[in-house]
């Protein structure tokens, strides 16, 4: 009888690949954080009474942006 191979886990990924595709995988976010203050700045400045409102909009949505580049770089370290 021969063994029978489903699956192999081994993959190997050049260290320098990983890092560039880190820093692709970094523009995203980046890019939203941007925009997510940039539209508190104009909310604010065409409504400054919602500045509090709009604030906790915006810090929440960076944490949650924030989350995938963490998440990016814990698997570029796995790698």
């Amino acid at each position: 009888m021969s063994n029978l191979v489903l699956a192999q886990a081994a993959v190997d990924i050049n260290p320098g690949l990983a890092t560039i595709g880190y820093g692709l995988g970094v523009i995203g976010p980046g890019i939203g954080v941007g925009l997510i203050f940039s539209a508190v700045i104009n909310g604010t400045a065409r409504q400054p009474e919602a500045q509090s409102k709009l604030m906790t909009l915006a810090w929440t949505t960076f944490a949650i942006i924030e989350v995938l580049a963490l998440i990016g770089i814990v698997l570029f370290f796995m790698v």
